[in-house]
């Protein structure tokens, strides 16, 4: 069994990480972390016992990090991760962080979206960008991995192979983007309790999303140019979820896109490509690691609409942490990762 340390465990992508934990064959949580709630155990915090074997919390100190684990996952919020990453990462730990604190590799662009300056650039550096699929080879020889944001995973998988292939425009990219609540996190806010939320549907953060650098960086890789998107998300009343729906010029037929998206996930388990004009529910992801994409051309206007479904706290989050962690120990790829949804 390797050692796994969950470092911040009382979030929802904490509690994700112990629920997929539960059923994975080759790891045992040795450690979860949290200020405030040292000294209970798991299942008197969460009030169920969301492991098979009792953890009880503690705070979130290297040293005692080090002894308990090889693999540390971290769910703390930006700042706070960079610190503890290169604790971590000093003392022989491998670490995957669910933060963005490594996913942009300029610092320059990440003090200006997260208004601070990044402490350790030399580990931006080094930092692998967690897109499993996009990024499989690298992530097997990483010790630092950057998990991607819920809204890049959901917008990237369908636009990555298109662009790396020259299969579509690179300009003029619509991503409209809708998530369930608790990608905002497990936190107080007036505007995410039920009564503020339920029957309601709001942009937010337009023209302005912290994500929008994270997707261009990626989309700018593949293309070989520099590419700019116009990406707005919104916030839906449903708990997990997120639906993106992607507006693109393509160079060549429907058909053609669709069989390029089937080859290059051809031996991705979690990417499943659907026939042109089937478009895809979040339903079908529900507490899932899948990612399905579904496109329909509109020959009055001449573009294509890809759909993309995934569960933000699985596929966006959670799951493919844990994906990232198979790939890094040499497991395959999808141990303990669930494929069927969890209907409501």
């Amino acid at each position: 069994m390797v050692r796994v340390a969950v470092v911040g465990a009382t979030g929802y992508t904490g509690l994700e990480l112990l629920r997929l934990a539960a059923g994975h064959p080759e790891i045992r949580i040795t450690a979860a972390t949290s200020r405030r709630e040292a000294g209970k155990t798991l299942t008197e915090y969460w009030g169920f016992a969301p492991l098979p074997y009792e953890v009880k919390i503690t705070p979130p100190e290297p040293d005692r990090l080090a002894e308990e684990a090889e693999v540390a996952f971290l769910c703390v919020p930006h700042g706070t991760a960079q610190e503890m990453a290169a604790e971590l990462l000093s003392r022989g730990l491998k670490v995957i962080d669910l933060s963005a604190d490594f996913r942009l590799s300029d610092p320059a662009v990440y003090q200006a979206w997260y208004e601070t300056p990044h402490r350790f650039p030399e580990l931006l550096a080094e930092a692998v960008y967690g897109l499993s699929e996009i990024h499989r080879e690298a992530i097997r020889k990483a010790r630092l991995v950057a998990n991607p944001g819920c809204y890049p995973t959901a917008s990237l998988l369908p636009l990555v192979p298109l662009l790396a292939a020259g299969l579509v425009e690179p300009r003029d990219i619509v991503i409209d983007a809708k998530s369930g609540v608790s990608g905002a996190g497990r936190k107080g806010q007036v505007a995410l309790s039920y009564c503020e939320v339920n029957e309601d549907f709001r942009a937010y953060k337009v023209a302005a999303h912290r994500h929008t650098p994270e997707i261009e960086a990626e989309l700018s890789r593949a293309a070989g140019a520099e590419i700019r998107v116009l990406f707005t998300p919104h916030l839906t009343p449903m708990q997990r979820g997120i639906f993106a729906t992607i507006y693109v010029f393509p160079r060549i037929s429907e058909g053609e896109i669709c069989e390029a998206l089937r080859e290059f996930y051809s031996r991705s388990p979690f990417v499943e490509v659907l026939p042109p004009g089937i478009v895809p529910r979040v339903a079908e992801v529900r507490g899932t690691n899948l990612c399905r994409i579904g496109l329909k051309l509109d020959a009055r206007t001449g573009r294509l609409i890809l759909l993309s479904v995934i569960d933000n706290l699985v596929k966006g989050a959670s799951g493919q942490a844990l994906q990232n962690l198979n790939l890094m120990l040499g497991f395959a790829e999808d141990t303990g990762l669930p494929k069927s949804p969890v209907f409501p």
